[in-house]
């Protein structure tokens, strides 16, 4: 089932009053410095066929193989600055805000699955040259965007991708499998309809720190350091709370089925050992559906929670390094 956006998040002046205090969000400094904010981002305009004007950057080398970020519900662009700043000193990395997402605008599509697909679509022929490839890298929502993409255009996936990376993604059963709320499905089933209202309803989310210890420990890892837990909770204030409220109602209907079989090219899935969101066992279904379609490269589970870019950089990135390499290899053919 679809749903229908509300007029109110498309209105210039909401979004007029809310746009400093939330380009403020995602541009907070860190002692950390792989969170801090890529410098000089080449614009990339995209819009898409119903007029929505989408944020493009693209970062490092213009000549370079080129890397695509998709990110998650409630995220920005700059959800991946520790994967821009590691990879963009030699690759061409292109990041997007998806719709409602960072400044990018709704548009007049309903949100679903077909329309994460005709995005991505957009943003790879604005950023690839005839016979390129990329690397795509999915989180969450992300990941959603890549199954739903190879499903409704399969006949794109071996000419625009050379491989990918699903991370703490999922097909179906969202509400049904998270445990973000103690003890609901857990102990006991939590009805949809309580997830669609926890979720789907419009609110702002606090900067306390009572919020950020909650966010910690029931989104990321207990384990987590401060920088990542402030930086992670920032990123996620950062989102229009219609549209957090809004994506939240349709992913909650969302049923891929078996589209990650139309991934068929080298694909890596990363599940988080304590993702309470997406738990383990959305990653574990994929990945099985990739290995009967032959193209399941790596199944891994690192001691995270459902950021595991932002937890576990280094663990993250040298799995991304990894793809990258496996699609150097068989970049020198494109299906026609």
């Amino acid at each position: 089932m679809l749903v229908k956006m509300p007029e109110a998040m498309t209105g210039l002046r909401a979004d007029a009053v809310t746009a400093a205090y939330r380009a403020k969000l995602r541009s907070r400094s860190y002692d950390t410095p792989t969170l801090n904010v890529a410098p000089s981002p080449e614009v990339v305009p995209v819009t898409t066929a119903d007029g929505a004007r989408l944020r493009v950057h693209a970062y490092g080398p213009a000549d370079g193989e080129v890397i695509v970020l998709i990110h998650g519900w409630s995220c920005c662009i700059e959800y991946w600055n520790p994967q821009i700043n590691a990879f963009a000193d030699e690759y061409r990395v292109v990041a997007y805000d998806q719709r409602g997402h960072g400044e990018s605008e709704m548009g007049t599509r309903r949100f679903g699955a077909d329309q994460l697909a005709d995005d991505l679509s957009e943003v790879l022929d604005a950023v690839l040259r005839p016979g390129q490839r990329a690397v795509l890298v999915g989180h969450s929502m992300g990941g959603i965007t890549i199954q739903a993409w190879a499903r409704r255009y399969p006949e794109q996936v071996a000419q625009r991708a050379s491989a990918a990376l699903l991370a703490t993604t999922a097909a179906r059963r969202i509400p049904q499998r998270a445990k973000v709320i103690p003890l609901l499905n857990d102990v006991w089933p939590a009805p949809a309809l309580l997830a669609q209202v926890l979720f789907g309803t419009p609110v702002p989310l606090p900067g306390s720190i009572a919020a950020r210890l909650i966010f910690k420990s029931r989104i990321m890892n207990r384990a987590c350091d401060a920088d990542q837990a402030d930086f992670g909770l920032a990123i996620v204030r950062s989102c229009r709370p219609a549209a957090r409220a809004a994506v939240a109602r349709g992913l909650a209907r969302m049923d891929l089925g078996d589209a990650a079989a139309h991934l068929t090219v080298p694909t890596s899935v990363v599940a988080g050992r304590y993702d309470k969101l997406l738990p383990a066992v959305h990653s574990e279904e994929i990945a099985e559906i990739l290995a009967a379609a032959g193209t399941l490269d790596r199944y891994t589970v690192l001691p995270t929670g459902h950021l595991p870019n932002i937890e576990a950089p280094q663990e993250f990135n040298a799995e991304l390094h990894r793809m990258v390499r496996i699609g150097r290899r068989g970049a020198g053919a494109v299906a026609s």
